[in-house]
């Protein structure tokens, strides 16, 4: 009993670390629908003289569909931008707005992720998947010596969130896996995973798997 009890209770577990990002991002989506859906009825009623269901919805569509083109084009951009300017000038807009745009910049941009990597993480002999983001050279204050590091974004809650953990090169496992394919991988919770996986910087690669 106590056996099932600790089972139920890790599987319970689990399910709600997985449902409840799902279940906020899609609260989050239809709450964004209904505001502008509240927004323009009333407009629509007015026009038409009766209520039309789903047309305010239909228009919230095509008003992000908009926003998505005029953030494509120059000037689209160039207002953007000032926009952005403005909300980092206030502090407490600044502290929100800043990273979470960050963190879509990073998954908007394929080249922001430059290789779909393994490593040895959160413990010895616990191995994590992760996204190289950018290579850092460390000089040391004592001896002047040089050190070089590549941090590495270890997604840890449906791949929006996560920690930036910095690795030496050859603590780093280069795998042949695309930037795309590793996306893949993680939101499907590792049912994507080929059954073999390849080191891509030796001369002769290595299978691990």
């Amino acid at each position: 009993m106590i056996s099932i009890r600790a089972t139920f209770r890790r599987k319970f577990i689990a399910g709600i670390m997985v449902s409840v990002p799902v279940l906020v991002s899609v609260l989050v989506v239809v709450w964004i629908f209904k505001t502008m859906d509240s927004f323009l009825g009333p407009v629509y009623d007015d026009l038409f003289g009766r209520h039309i269901y789903g047309l305010g919805f239909i228009s919230a569509v095509l008003v992000i569909f908009m926003l998505g083109m005029v953030s494509t084009n120059v000037v689209g951009k160039k207002a953007i931008q000032a926009m952005e300017k403005s909300l980092m000038g206030v502090p407490i807009l600044k502290s929100v707005y800043s990273p979470i745009k960050s963190v879509m910049d990073a998954f908007s941009n394929s080249s922001s992720f430059k290789k779909f990597v393994i490593v040895e993480y959160p413990r010895a002999g616990a191995y994590s998947f992760g996204f190289l983001t950018k290579e850092h050279t460390v000089k040391r204050h004592g001896d002047g010596s040089v050190q070089n590091l590549s941090a590495v974004y270890i997604p840890t809650n449906n791949l929006y969130l996560g920690e930036i953990v910095l690795f030496s090169e050859k603590e780093i496992f280069y795998t042949d896996i695309p930037v795309e394919e590793g996306v893949k991988i993680v939101l499907s919770g590792g049912i994507a995973m080929p059954e073999v996986m390849r080191e891509t910087r030796d001369a002769s690669p290595k299978a691990i798997g």
